[in-house]
C-alpha cells in the first residue's frame, strides 16, 4: 500500500465534494452526538477532538445483531476475528493494535480477563446495550493500561422517567431460540430498571467439515439511580452474563459480571466530585476429554474525579486504585497485583479553538511505573467544519499469562507507544463526514517467541509501525438513514517488514435503512481484504464480503415484529486458521435467520 497517496487522497477528499455541502445559516441544525468516553466529561463529537463513532439505540434495535462484535465489525479502524460463530473466541483489533490493546468499558467499569488481557467480547449481551461509543487513538493518559488502540464503551439500558417495559421472543435456524424482557419505573427521585435475556442455539460447525457447536447464554442487568437534593446522584448497576459454549475439542462454562456504584456531588458552583467503586469478574471452566482447567479473574477499582470549571474552561484531577486477582487450577507465580494512578486533564476553549492536555502516572507493583500524556488542538473553521491534530502516548500492561504463567517472563516491560493523528470533519443539517490519518509506533512489543532451548516464552522483542486512514460519513432525511466507513491500514512488523497477523489492510462497511409508514427496511455490507494468519506472512486468508438484510413491521399499537437475515449470500469465510497442515479453518456461520415478536409497555 502506498501510504502517502492514501493520506493525501483522504485529506483532500472532502474538499472535492460539491458546493451544496456548505452550511446554510437559515437551516435548522441537527445536534452532534454527546460523548463521554473520549474525555472525562460530556462533549460533542467535534469538541472531543477525537475520532469517535457512536452507535445509537435505533441502529442497535434495527440491526438486532446476534453478537456484540457484529456491531463493531467494519466500523472505522476496527478489525474483528473469531474462532467460529455463536459465542466463540473473538478478538477486536483497533487501528491494528492487539486485542489486549482495546479497552472495553461497561458503564465506566473495565471488563477483561486479567490472565489473557483481553475482553470476552463473545459473552457480552448485545441485547441489553443501549448505546456504544468507539474512541480510536491512545487513551492511556485517561484510562491507564491497555488503551493503546482505543476504547469501546457499552452503555446498558438506563431507567426511563416514565414506566416502561417490553417482552420479546424469537426463533431462527440452527434451532436458535431467544427471549428477553425488561421493565423501568420511577418513584419520587429514584428510578430503576431490570432487564434480562436468554438465548440458546445448536450452532453450526466452527471448523471446516466439523460438527455443530452450540451456545447457551443467560444475562441480566439491574440499575438504580437516585437523584440527590444537592443536585448530585447515586447509582448502582449490575451486569451479569453466564452460560456455556462448545468448541472444537471441548466446552467452556463462563461467567462475566460487573458491579459499579457511583456517587456524584457538587461541592460548589465550580467544583464537582465523583466517586466510583467497581468490581469485574471473568470466570471460565474449560473441559476436554483429557483435562479440565479453571481460570477466574477479578478486578476491583476505586476512582475519584474532581472537576473544576471556570468560564468555559475545565480541569479534572483524579486518582485510581485497582487490584487484579487470579485463581484456578493453574499455579501462577503471583496471584494478585495492585496499580495506583494519578491523572489530570485540562480542557481550554478560546472561541473557535479548543486545547486539551492530559497527564497520568501509573505505579504497578508488577511492572513498575509508566507515565503517559496527550495533547490535542482543534479549530472550527466555520459552523460546519473542524480540523484537529493530536499526539498521545500509551502503554499495554503485561498480562498474568505474560508474567506469571509457568514458563512466562517476570522481567517483561510494558509495551510503550505513541500516536500522532490529523483529522478533518464536516457536520451539516442532515449529514456528516469525518476523515483521519494517523501513525502509531510501538516499542517493547510483547510476543511469545522461542528461546535457545526451544521453549516458547514472552519477550520484549518486536516493534511495530501502524499507518492508516479512516473515512466515515452519514446521512439522514425523509426516512432514509445511511452510514459508511472505509479504513485503509498498513500494520507493519518493523522487525520483519511483514503485515501484523490477522489484520486486514482494507475494510468497508455500509449501512442503509428506510422507514415507510409502519415498516422499516435495512441492509449492511461488510467487505474485508485478505489477512495473514501467521507472523511470517506465509499463511494467507482471502478477503470476503457479506450482506445482511432486515425488515421490521409495527403491526399493532405497541406490537412489532422483525426479521433479520445475516450473510444472505451464504458466504463461507474465515478470519483465523485452525490447522494449516490439514487446511482446516475457523469458519463463520452461513446464512442465519431470526424472527422476533415484541410487545412494548408504555
Amino acid at each position: 500500500m502506498n501510504t502517502a497517496k492514501v493520506f493525501s487522497a483522504l485529506i483532500f477528499l472532502p474538499l472535492t465534494w460539491p458546493a451544496f455541502a456548505a452550511d446554510d445559516p437559515g437551516e435548522e441544525r441537527r445536534l452532534e452526538p454527546i460523548v463521554v468516553t473520549a474525555t472525562l466529561g460530556p462533549l460533542t463529537v467535534g469538541e472531543s477532538l477525537s475520532s469517535v463513532t457512536v452507535i445509537d439505540e435505533q441502529s442497535i434495535r434495527e440491526q438486532s445483531p446476534a453478537e456484540f462484535s457484529q456491531l463493531l465489525r467494519g466500523q472505522p479502524g476496527i478489525n474483528v476475528t473469531g474462532n467460529g460463530s455463536f459465542g466463540k473466541t473473538t478478538s477486536v483489533f483497533t487501528r491494528g493494535t492487539a486485542n489486549e490493546s482495546t479497552l472495553l468499558l461497561v458503564d465506566g467499569v473495565r471488563l477483561r480477563s486479567a490472565t489473557s488481557g483481553g475482553p470476552s467480547w463473545q459473552y457480552f449481551p448485545v441485547e441489553l446495550v443501549e448505546r456504544v461509543e468507539i474512541v480510536r487513538g491512545a487513551r492511556s493518559s485517561l484510562y491507564g493500561a491497555d488503551a493503546v488502540g482505543g476504547v469501546v464503551q457499552a452503555f446498558t439500558l438506563d431507567p426511563k422517567e416514565t414506566p416502561a417495559g417490553w417482552v420479546e421472543a424469537g426463533a431462527g435456524n440452527f434451532n436458535t431460540q431467544k427471549g428477553s424482557a425488561g421493565v423501568a419505573a420511577q418513584a419520587g427521585n429514584t428510578r430503576f430498571a431490570l432487564s434480562g435475556v436468554h438465548k440458546e442455539t445448536d450452532g453450526t460447525a466452527v471448523i471446516t467439515n466439523g460438527d455443530d457447536r452450540g451456545f447457551r447464554n443467560t444475562a441480566g442487568i439491574g440499575r438504580v439511580v437516585h437523584e440527590l437534593q444537592s443536585g448530585g446522584k447515586a447509582s448502582l448497576v449490575v451486569v451479569q452474563s453466564e452460560g456455556s459454549t462448545e468448541y472444537e475439542g471441548g466446552d467452556i462454562d463462563f461467567m462475566i459480571r460487573t458491579i459499579g456504584f457511583g456517587l456524584e456531588t457538587p461541592v460548589s458552583d465550580y467544583w464537582r466530585q465523583a466517586l466510583q467503586f467497581s468490581e469485574s469478574r471473568d470466570e471460565t471452566d474449560n473441559v476436554t476429554p483429557t483435562f479440565s482447567s479453571t481460570f477466574n479473574t477479578r478486578s476491583r477499582a476505586a476512582r475519584w474525579d474532581n472537576t473544576f470549571t471556570w468560564n468555559v474552561h475545565e480541569l479534572v484531577v483524579g486518582s485510581e486504585l485497582m487490584t487484579d486477582e487470579v485463581s484456578g487450577t493453574t499455579d501462577y507465580a503471583e496471584t494478585s497485583r495492585t496499580n495506583a494512578a494519578l491523572y489530570s486533564q485540562l480542557r481550554l476553549n478560546f472561541g473557535p479553538t479548543d486545547l486539551h492536555m492530559s497527564l497520568r502516572g501509573d505505579d504497578n507493583e508488577a511492572y513498575g511505573k509508566n507515565e503517559t500524556g496527550s495533547i490535542a488542538l482543534g479549530h472550527a473553521l466555520d459552523r460546519s467544519h473542524r480540523v484537529r491534530v493530536s499526539y498521545g502516548t500509551a502503554f499495554r500492561a503485561p498480562t498474568f499469562n505474560d508474567l506469571y504463567f509457568p514458563g512466562a517472563n517476570p522481567d517483561l516491560k510494558a509495551e510503550e507507544s505513541s500516536t500522532v493523528e490529523l483529522g478533518v470533519s464536516g457536520h451539516y443539517q442532515n449529514w456528516f463526514w469525518d476523515t483521519a490519518v494517523f501513525q502509531l509506533d510501538v516499542d517493547n512489543l510483547i510476543a511469545w517467541s522461542p528461546t535457545e532451548s526451544g521453549l516458547w516464552t514472552p519477550m520484549n522483542v518486536n516493534e511495530a509501525r501502524i499507518r492508516g486512514a479512516e473515512f466515515s460519513a452519514g446521512f439522514e432525511q425523509a426516512g432514509w438513514r445511511a452510514d459508511g466507513a472505509l479504513t485503509l491500514l498498513d500494520p507493519e512488523d518493523r522487525e520483519t517488514g511483514n503485515q501484523l497477523q490477522r489484520r486486514s489492510g482494507k475494510t468497508l462497511r455500509l449501512d442503509l435503512s428506510k422507514r415507510v409508514g409502519t415498516w422499516d427496511f435495512g441492509g449492511t455490507v461488510v467487505a474485508e481484504d485478505y489477512r495473514y494468519n501467521d507472523r511470517a506472512n506465509d499463511d494467507r486468508l482471502p478477503g470476503f464480503a457479506t450482506l445482511d438484510l432486515r425488515a421490521g413491521w409495527r403491526f399493532a399499537p405497541d406490537w412489532s415484529t422483525r426479521l433479520t437475515l445475516a450473510n444472505v449470500l451464504d458466504k463461507e469465510y474465515s478470519t483465523a486458521r485452525f490447522n494449516r497442515q490439514n487446511n482446516l479453518n475457523y469458519i463463520s456461520a452461513g446464512r442465519t435467520a431470526l424472527l422476533t415478536v415484541r410487545y412494548d409497555i408504555r
